[in-house]
């Protein structure tokens, strides 16, 4: 199975040269590069989102293998789908699956499925790629498409992600692909955004779940997002820091319905 790219020329460029110029511009030159055990990151087109999520994978060391978990916007596949076999086409090249690893975390979880159909549409794993083949070019993914559950899904899952991390023996970097506030006037979407990042930044997997349930918070990736951190947590005493928090109106000039971008990284 060869996944073809869904939204290239669409969220970001097609072409691998003008990709290439579009990926050094929005991830800038000079940043400093830790190890990090997982990256928070937005999934707009990268004219509004990019430089958010670029600013985080700056400074990031990428190893070869990555789990990349995002939120199902599409419907289809099952609702916590693992693409377990195959390639995904992209423009900066082909991406193999880490198929040893993934089939491993379907076994580890009763949550977790073997399925492709989510994968086929989702824009939200798929604008993280291009960042992760650029930094690393013998790149390999595990691809997870989540659908809304409950925190005791997410926490099983977190689990048996940081016990297949713990079995795989070599570094893997999790990636977590979230939006935040979509469509309210700045001051609301900032105040509820601000909310979730206390969350996030105190590690509070449990607590950042049930304040974006609370408020209303509509963080399309909440779900990757708490299972990363549940993940991380399993893995070791955690920090998070917030490396940039925009939103669309900076771009757009439209405060009235914006959309809330944050980036952040976890070691």
């Amino acid at each position: 199975m060869v996944r073809q790219p869904a939204v290239a020329n669409q969220f970001y460029e097609g072409d691998p040269t003008r990709l290439r110029r579009q990926l050094a511009t929005l991830m800038g030159k000079g940043a400093k590069e830790t190890t990090a055990k997982a990256i928070i990151a937005p999934h707009a087109g990268y004219m509004y989102s990019g430089h958010v999520a670029g600013a985080a994978y700056a400074k990031v060391k990428v190893p070869e293998t990555v789990i990349v978990m995002g939120p199902n916007h599409t419907g289809f596949g099952a609702p916590a789908a693992v693409m377990a076999s195959g390639k995904w086409a992209m423009p900066l090249g082909i991406v193999p699956i880490a198929e040893e690893l993934a089939l491993d975390l379907v076994d580890s979880s009763r949550y977790l499925e073997n399925d492709v159909q989510a994968h086929l549409y989702e824009h939200s794993l798929e604008v993280q790629v291009p960042f992760l083949q650029y930094k690393q070019p013998d790149l390999r993914i595990v691809p997870i498409c989540l659908s809304s559950m409950p925190f005791e899904a997410c926490e099983e899952i977190g689990m048996a992600v940081a016990r297949v991390v713990n079995r795989h023996g070599g570094p893997v970097l999790m990636v977590a692909s979230t939006d935040m506030t979509h469509y309210e006037p700045q001051a609301q979407a900032e105040a509820k955004d601000q909310l979730a990042i206390e969350r996030i930044l105190e590690m509070d997997a449990q607590g950042l779940f049930n304040t974006v349930r609370a408020n209303g918070i509509s963080m399309c990736g909440v779900i990757p997002t708490t299972i990363a951190m549940v993940a991380s947590n399993a893995l070791g005493p955690s920090v998070a820091r917030l490396i940039r928090y925009a939103t669309s109106g900076d771009v757009s000039g439209d405060y009235q319905r914006v959309v809330g971008y944050a980036s952040f990284i976890i070691q």
